[in-house]
């Protein structure tokens, strides 16, 4: 009954983690207002863009009164230092970074008693591969937004973030490598990011804030030399 009619902001909740989500949220009772460009019941829009986000959040108001739990999901777009154009890194930085730093400014003076922010980085704001560099900016960025918002709002909002390794939102099984390559023994799916963010929110988690917890299957915290465990290091040309 925790969550039972309590209101729920998922951005980026019409498909992939930020679905997951909102389905665990609605499972629980609570009412799901979601934001995404793709179809939904609730309001189609591009965070990206300031008129949206404050067209959404009147709509939120307007219904509900207050808010209870701001997810920030929406996916930054991933492009790389040889492609990426001023326009796409700026694009991204706005999804990623200044469209949760703004809802939750809009949000500020309505969030109720025990509320709760959950911003979804990567285990790419510690780690990286090439031509990745858009995605991984925003995916840092909004794990540091995260511990300066706990900070500012210290008593009214406990604020947190979420670090995803690998998550194939298709929910497929991998086996041989693709899975043992991971500490865990397999691949990760939505459920391990949604489980997560319903804790976070509960009660249980009343004394966390300002915390970004990876769950990745390990694999950041596996040392990997040339050699070890069968894995080679191969130069091109």
């Amino acid at each position: 009954m925790e969550f039972e009619k309590k209101v729920a902001v998922v951005t980026g909740g019409a498909k992939g983690i930020g679905k997951t989500i909102a389905e665990e949220f609605q499972k629980n009772g609570a009412v799901v207002c979601i934001i995404d460009k793709l179809p939904n019941d609730y309001f189609v829009g591009d965070v990206a863009e300031q008129s949206v986000l404050e067209a959404f959040s009147r709509k939120v108001i307007g219904g509900y009164g207050h808010v209870d739990f701001l997810i920030n999901n929406a996916l930054p777009l991933m492009r790389g230092i040889e492609d990426c154009t001023y326009e796409d890194f700026e694009y991204a930085l706005r999804v990623g970074i200044t469209a949760p730093f703004y809802l939750t400014k809009l949000f500020l003076p309505h969030f109720a008693p025990g509320a709760s922010i959950v911003n979804i980085s990567s285990s790419r704001d510690r780690m990286s591969q090439p031509q990745t560099e858009s995605y991984t900016a925003a995916k840092g960025g909004v794990s540091a937004l995260t511990h300066a918002l706990a900070v500012s709002l210290s008593g009214k909002v406990r604020v947190n973030s979420i670090s995803p390794g690998w998550i194939d939102t298709s929910f497929k099984e991998y086996e041989g490598s693709d899975a043992s390559q991971q500490p865990a023994g397999r691949v990760g799916n939505p459920l391990d990011i949604a489980n997560m963010v319903m804790y976070l929110c509960s009660d249980k988690a009343g004394f966390i804030t300002g915390e970004n917890i990876c769950i990745d299957g390990g694999m950041t915290k596996q040392m990997i030399y040339h050699g070890d465990c069968g894995w080679r290091l191969e130069a091109e040309g």
